[in-house]
């Protein structure tokens, strides 16, 4: 499997396991906009948890590990985390 992934293009690999997998990943609150360009600003130093798409699309925001994690098997998402 290796190496069919050697050869897939950027796009493709943008989109593998989009619909299946989910990444969770913590944020600063400071470096929320980025990620959520909507979200309201918030007290600096704050510790949050982002649910992504494969794609990186961001799809949820909390202030809770376990509410992210239960959001994600809810939609039928496999939660997977980002260092």
């Amino acid at each position: 499997m290796t190496d069919n992934l050697k050869h897939i293009n950027s796009e493709a690999f943008a989109n593998l396991g989009d619909g299946h997998i989910a990444y969770i990943r913590q944020l600063r609150s400071e470096d929320i906009n980025a990620i959520f360009p909507t979200a309201p600003q918030m007290e600096r130093g704050l510790k949050l948890w982002a649910l992504l798409g494969a794609d990186g699309s961001p799809i949820m925001l909390s202030d809770s590990r376990d509410a992210i994690v239960a959001n994600a098997v809810e939609n039928e998402l496999t939660p997977v985390s980002v260092h």
